[in-house]
């Protein structure tokens, strides 16, 4: 007898482990708002093989928005100064997680400035329809109708159609050879297997220095009222 059991729509998607986010406890007195640059050369230097994954990623470094009166400082040449919350992200394939984890106890010079990584977790991605990039790599000057329609055309080549975006105003980042101009992205409405497949690859060039890497994030409409 053959017997072939049909597929349980009804069971949950297991969001597959492949790639992973390794994140590191930091001790840091500061860093600049503008660190793209100078972290992504300290981690590359740590980790020489990170030049080379094309299927990591490096997260940078937020604090919170606000808090306790305090709120995150603007401008080019800004200081952001990081709690003992904050956290130092790596996305890795997960054959690379111990190889990463040499960093623990290390002490980097991210632009003259002492960044000590501690103790580290590791997280999955999420399987939230929502997903978030802080900073995509745009061309300069270009405007939000021909980045969004750019975006979606990329994410079709991927397989992925997306029906609700949402792209935040562009600013730059400080590089030797030149500015570089990135926006944000918010996709919504994906489903659970297009948005992990996404977190997986990204979106566009610049994973090493932060750009293109997606995050779940809370649905759209509540922030396009805000925004409204």
């Amino acid at each position: 007898m053959y017997w072939q059991q049909d597929n349980d729509a009804s069971q949950p998607y297991t969001v597959p482990d492949e790639i992973i986010d390794l994140s590191f406890k930091v001790a840091c007195q500061g860093l600049p708002l503008d660190h793209a640059f100078v972290l992504s050369t300290a981690l590359l230097g740590a980790l020489p093989w990170l030049r080379e994954e094309k299927r990591s990623g490096i997260h940078l470094i937020h604090g919170a928005e606000s808090g306790n009166g305090w709120i995150r400082p603007e401008g080019r040449q800004a200081v952001m100064y990081l709690s003992r919350r904050t956290r130092m992200t790596l996305r890795l394939p997960k054959e690379r997680i111990e190889e990463a984890k040499c960093l623990m106890g290390r002490t980097l010079d991210v632009g003259g400035n002492a960044l000590t990584l501690g103790s580290v977790s590791v997280r999955a991605l999420s399987n939230l329809t929502t997903l978030f990039a802080r900073y995509i790599i745009v061309e300069q000057g270009q405007d939000e109708s021909v980045f969004l329609d750019q975006a979606a055309s990329n994410l079709k080549d991927m397989g992925i159609r997306v029906k609700k975006m949402l792209c935040g105003r562009s600013h730059r980042f400080s590089f030797p050879d030149g500015d570089i101009t990135v926006r944000s992205l918010m996709i919504d409405g994906l489903e659970v297997a297009q948005s992990v497949a996404l977190q997986q690859q990204g979106l566009g060039l610049g994973r090493k220095i932060g750009c293109g890497l997606f995050l779940p994030h809370r649905g759209i409409e509540a922030v396009k009222k805000t925004l409204d």
